[in-house]
């Protein structure tokens, strides 16, 4: 395997992570999967840098991201595998293939469903700092935009399967219905939020006046409504 790839964990404090993604339950559920993404790099053997927010610079995220790729490289490595912490299916084997692919390919795309990607593999000489602050970063164009500017430059890109990640209750139900395994304790925080989504989706229910109350489920399954957890 090339020893001049590094892995970067581009997943922000399970704290602040609660802030952003604000369903119920979030914060322990990405206090786990953060543990467990660090688990599975460390498996890989390969060297790795984890940025959550207090290492993050930048005013947006895709200045925070280009600039966290970017010191990756300064510190003297040709090929940079970049995660997430939102996408449980995500394994070590597919670290080590990504590894592998990088030695004879320019970049290694993961998709995720929502049309962003769960891991990029980069060799530095495709890395452009002011291509990739172009780029339309945490939109479902993401993927598409990033496999049209290769393919106009004839880059061969190596995919992988498309796996969900998690931004939504409804991508959690995704997870819990894909019949694909988890680990006891993620599977557990992910049907706790499903059951407390459900709980919130009664008591708003009960509190609605009757003749709303006839309508209220005819929009489709509570469970593909997003409603923010009280604070």
């Amino acid at each position: 395997m090339n020893k001049n790839t590094a892995i970067l964990i581009f997943a922000n404090s399970a704290k602040q992570e609660s802030s952003d993604k604000r369903f119920t339950n979030s914060e322990a559920l990405f206090e786990a999967l953060n543990k467990q993404t660090i688990a599975k790099v460390k498996r890989s053997g390969l060297p790795y840098f984890h940025f959550s927010e207090k290492e993050q610079q930048g005013a947006s995220f895709g200045e925070r991201y280009t600039n966290a790729i970017q010191f990756v490289y300064d510190q003297g490595f040709d090929n940079i595998i970049t995660i997430g912490n939102d996408t449980p299916h995500l394994q070590t084997s597919q670290l080590v293939k990504t590894a592998q692919a990088l030695e004879t390919n320019p970049i290694v795309l993961g998709p995720s469903r929502d049309g962003g990607y769960y891991l990029m593999g980069l060799h530095k000489s495709q890395f452009n700092t002011e291509t990739f602050l172009k780029l339309p970063w945490q939109t479902s164009q993401l993927t598409q935009s990033i496999s049209r500017l290769l393919s106009a430059k004839k880059i061969n890109v190596v995919f992988l399967q498309v796996l969900q990640d998690i931004d939504s209750v409804s991508d959690v139900k995704v997870l819990i219905d894909s019949f694909r395994k988890f680990s006891e304790k993620i599977n557990a925080l992910l049907l706790s939020i499903i059951t407390s989504e459900k709980s919130i989706v009664q008591k708003i229910y009960f509190l609605l006046p009757s003749f709303q109350k006839e309508n209220y489920f005819n929009k489709g399954s509570p469970l593909q409504l997003h409603f923010k957890p009280f604070i």
